[in-house]
């Protein structure tokens, strides 16, 4: 049996990997695991949780599937871009996915470009209505500065380790990424010491990739990486 886990990002659900880890279940007999982290899911509970709790919840996820299949993958989406890296130096992951991987995180021209969208859409009494406004107004808001410091001490930690990867691996970049800048995707490129990786850019999609107009192509991507055999 094959496992796969899906890791969301920080301040954020299986909700934002879940598109993918339906087409994976629908096309696939694999065992599809999507934990939710500390603090984590529909209602942010962050305060006073340390960095290594989210690292140490995906491990015994992990360790769970490593127990019960023969091979295993690991998708991250953002911050859990960053933990599948960790994981995947640290325990026999097969192949690896970094889906929006916050190796860097805020891009500031198209987050000026965003913000410049919601200040329009403010004047016309569309705010309600505009999608990057509504999902980040609940996680500023509920969002210590404390966790926040946690995120980027788990990014300072891991950075450093990512040319110990070796396994193949998928890196998936949206071009206009206002949290996660396209810069992120080409230093994990050029840092992974994998001889089999590869790297591509969805022209169109925000933070959120898997639920991006180009969901579909990219699902087929995945599972394409995913399943072929090593050459």
């Amino acid at each position: 049996m094959i496992g796969c886990m899906c890791i969301h990002g920080f301040t954020g659900a299986p909700f934002e990997v879940e598109p993918l880890a339906e087409y994976l279940k629908k096309h696939t007999d694999w065992e599809i695991s999507v934990p939710t982290l500390p603090g984590h899911g529909d209602e942010l509970k962050l305060k006073g949780i340390a960095y290594n709790k989210w690292i140490e919840h995906a491990e015994e996820e992990l360790k769970r599937l490593i127990s019960r299949c023969e091979k295993v993958y690991v998708i991250g989406f953002s911050m859990g871009g960053l933990i599948a890296s960790y994981l995947t130096v640290h325990y026999p992951v097969d192949k690896l996915v970094l889906l929006s991987a916050a190796a860097y995180y805020v891009n500031p021209k198209q987050l000026f470009f965003d913000i410049k969208e919601m200040v329009r859409d403010a004047f016309r009494g569309n705010l309600a209505d505009n999608e990057m406004f509504v999902r980040y107004k609940r996680k500023i808001r509920a969002t210590p500065i404390t966790a926040t410091l946690q995120f980027r001490r788990l990014v300072a930690s891991i950075r450093p380790i990512l040319n110990q990867i070796t396994v193949p691996t998928l890196i998936a970049q949206g071009e206009s990424d206002g949290v996660v800048p396209p810069r992120s995707a080409r230093y994990l490129f050029n840092n992974i010491s994998s001889s089999a990786k590869k790297l591509i850019f969805i022209k169109d999609s925000k933070h959120l990739i898997c639920h991006c107009e180009e969901g579909d192509r990219l699902f087929r991507e995945i599972l394409g990486f995913l399943q072929k055999k090593p050459e």
